[in-house]
C-alpha cells in the first residue's frame, strides 16, 4: 500500500506583521527610554519587557493591525456574570 500525504490545513498567523512592527517599535522606545505607560503618555517611564509589549499591541490593536481580542481576566469576567444576573 502506497504511502498517503497528509494534507495539513495552512495554520493562519494569529499576528499580522503590522503588529510585530509596533511590538518592535515599542520595545526600541522602551530601550531609548522615551515610552511612558498611560493615557497619552502620562504616566511612568516603562521599564518592564512585558508591558512594552503590550503597549505595541494596544498601539496595533488601535490602528487596526490584525492582533487577537485582549484576554479578560477572570476577575472581571466573573463580575459581569453576576451583574447580568
Amino acid at each position: 500500500m502506497p504511502a498517503r500525504k497528509r494534507s495539513r490545513k495552512k495554520s493562519s498567523r494569529r499576528y499580522g506583521n503590522a503588529a510585530s512592527k509596533r511590538v518592535e517599535s515599542a520595545m526600541r522606545r522602551r530601550k531609548r527610554g522615551t515610552l511612558r505607560s498611560g493615557k497619552g503618555g502620562r504616566g511612568g517611564r516603562v521599564k518592564s519587557r512585558k508591558q512594552a509589549i503590550a503597549i505595541g499591541l494596544s498601539e496595533a490593536r488601535k490602528k487596526g493591525a490584525k492582533v487577537p481580542a485582549r484576554r479578560r481576566s477572570k476577575k472581571s469576567s466573573k463580575r459581569s456574570r453576576k451583574r447580568s444576573s
